[in-house]
């Protein structure tokens, strides 16, 4: 199946987890594919994983939380790949900690990433989708946006405001022919988690010490017990930046294996 060949998609988060998985997977569909991510050894290692692939892969090294850095990644992407027919908001960060020891430092800085940073990737990527064939833009809420998850209000906040920025942004642009969809990974083993809750070293600190752990663990997913492999989020982003998700905008897909019902 190669639904990617003369396709043209930008992936922020491209370095680890659910954002390298969605650019291998591109890349195995046929696509050319530019892969953002704030880590070069991340980057590096898309490159190595993407094989014969690799001439059809630039790598950009980008802050989505910084807009000179968007502006010029967004910008050297467009460039590289000759317009945009796909974008990808997979970057983000991931801070557990109890409210009344949350600085606002922390708080503003998972909100900076999470949502601003996706909105100024896609403002500076609309331009390009505008012009692009069967245009589409995917981005990342999370099952955090719509159930209870303790220790992640600032995450939450910021996963909420994805979701409900991708409903506007689908009606807006709908006459522009640009598609808005996002997607909501639970129980997903990613950049952002080890498979048991805990955020890696680079997203930050995990769960807090005295966390009640039957407050945050759901019941065991009905398709399977555990957290699935990034590449389970992939196929389906992939699916809907493709044009096989045509007739699909201004909603979001849950992808958590049943944990939540």
């Amino acid at each position: 199946m190669l639904r990617y060949t003369d396709r043209r998609a930008l992936v922020t988060g491209g370095g680890s987890g659910i954002g390298q998985a969605t650019v291998l997977r591109m890349l195995s569909e046929g696509g050319t594919v530019v892969a953002a991510d704030v880590s070069e050894a991340g980057l590096a290692d898309t490159v190595a994983k993407a094989g014969d692939a690799a001439p059809r892969l630039k790598t950009v090294v980008m802050n989505i939380a910084d807009e000179a850095s968007v502006k010029a990644g967004v910008s050297g992407a467009v460039e590289f790949l000759g317009g945009l027919d796909a974008l990808v908001n997979a970057a983000g960060i991931l801070r557990s900690s109890h409210t009344e020891q949350t600085t606002l430092e922390s708080f503003e800085q998972v909100i900076r990433i999470n949502l601003v940073g996706t909105f100024l990737v896609i403002r500076e990527a609309i331009p390009a989708l505008q012009d692009g064939k069967s245009a589409a833009v995917v981005n990342f809420s999370s099952t955090s946006a719509a159930f209870a998850h303790p220790y992640m209000a600032a995450y939450a906040a910021s996963k909420g405001g994805v979701q409900s920025m991708t409903h506007a942004l689908a009606a807006e642009y709908a006459s522009a022919g640009i598609r808005f969809t996002a997607v909501q990974p639970g129980s997903i083993s990613s950049g952002m988690t080890d498979g048991s809750g805990q955020s890696r070293q680079s997203v930050g600190p995990g769960l807090p010490e005295d966390a009640d752990m039957r407050l945050f663990l759901k019941l065991s997913p009905a398709l399977g017990e555990g957290f699935a492999g990034p590449e389970t989020v992939a196929g389906v982003v992939a699916m809907l930046a493709s044009e096989d998700g045509a007739f699909i905008t201004g909603t979001e897909i849950r992808i958590d294996g049943g944990t939540h019902f």
